[in-house]
């Protein structure tokens, strides 16, 4: 088993996707909220895009992230419901290589305390995909915020033990240049 906590803070480049009919950039609550905290966590916005809620723009969107070699996450925001227009399930999970799945049931868990047991309509998700994490949330800002100061703080933070994502994710060109002048 290789090692699984690192010395160093690791800053990763991610990706944000608004999953919405009705927001765009401008409005995007729930997407301003989270490139806020991934800024102050010290990680990049590497990309941010709002799209429609249909199928087929999420898959395209997050596939070309998948293959980007600067993209090593990517936080999906809406389309994790019960309506018709919640698709992002649907789009994303036929993507993965593995699927993490302990978190949707460690989201609901803590939402739990927020909204009670609304929270049984969540379908938030997370996988991988050519060593991309993907991770799909309610559109909603508290929902945001709850995922990523519960959960995906610590567990994009190389740092954090006994495990985290960041040995699972692709290396950029940018950690080549990083390693190399630490040697």
């Amino acid at each position: 088993m290789g090692r699984v906590k690192s010395e160093h803070f690791i800053p990763l480049n991610i990706a944000i996707l608004t999953v919405s009919n009705r927001r765009t950039l401008i409005d995007d609550t729930a997407g301003d909220l989270l490139q806020e905290r991934i800024g102050s966590a010290g990680h990049s916005v590497a990309d941010r895009l709002v799209v429609r809620a249909n199928k087929y723009h999420i898959r395209a969107a997050i596939s070309n992230w998948i293959v980007s070699a600067d993209i090593q996450v990517i936080v999906v925001s809406g389309g994790t419901g019960l309506t018709d227009d919640d698709v992002t399930p649907e789009a994303i999970e036929v993507l993965f290589d593995k699927k993490v799945e302990g978190f949707g049931e460690l989201f609901r868990q803590c939402s739990l305390r927020q909204i009670g047991y609304s929270t049984l309509q969540s379908r938030a998700t997370a996988g991988l995909a050519n060593k991309t994490l993907i991770v799909a949330l309610p559109g909603s800002p508290r929902a945001c915020e709850l995922a990523w100061d519960e959960m995906l703080s610590s567990q994009l933070d190389a740092r954090q033990g006994p495990c985290n994502f960041a040995p699972h994710l692709k290396a950029t060109d940018a950690d080549a240049c990083t390693s190399r002048e630490r040697n």
